[in-house]
């Protein structure tokens, strides 16, 4: 079955419902990030505070612990099966999109290797692993911009009319 250039073909219903789910779950993605803005500056020490604490630090706003193994695993665990699945249904999306093979595949499978690297950076952090932290940041970074670039280029071929299609 040929997948490449699907979207195209789908009916106005489907296109609807693809468009509603994107924007939903952008939303949900997007706020997120604030959340993690809000917990750790989203920078490399802030990140390592969230996670270890800064009980130490006599300079800190706000007091921060060291998270507790039930936290932690709770975090890993609930966010690599969340996230797994919104980049399988991303990637499906994708998978019918017109892109170059290259560039599909990339969007495709990029995020799963980002979610590994992300949350069992923190996991390694939390260990006591302190270059992970930097580790979390490019991964974290690296999965949004897939994120973002998956999601424009879904709604752009939603609502475009394909000629040869």
């Amino acid at each position: 079955m040929q997948f490449n250039g699907l979207i195209y073909k789908l009916s106005q219903e489907i296109k609807s419902l693809i468009t509603a789910f994107i924007i939903v779950l952008s939303i949900g993605f997007y706020s997120g990030l604030l959340f993690v803005n809000e917990t750790s500056s989203a920078s490399p020490i802030g990140i390592q505070e969230n996670y270890l604490g800064n009980e130490n630090n006599e300079e800190a706003i706000v007091m921060k612990f060291k998270k507790s193994e039930r936290e932690m695993l709770s975090i890993v665990h609930s966010h690599i099966l969340s996230m797994s699945m919104i980049f399988f249904f991303v990637g499906l999306l994708v998978s019918i999109t017109s892109l170059k093979k290259p560039l599909k595949t990339f969007l495709m499978i990029e995020p799963f290797f980002s979610v590994l690297f992300t949350f069992g950076g923190m996991h390694l952090l939390w260990k006591g692993v302190l270059w992970m932290k930097y580790v979390v940041m490019f991964s974290g970074l690296l999965m949004t911009l897939s994120f973002t670039a998956a999601i424009i280029i879904i709604l752009k071929e939603l609502h475009i009319k394909k000629q040869n299609h």
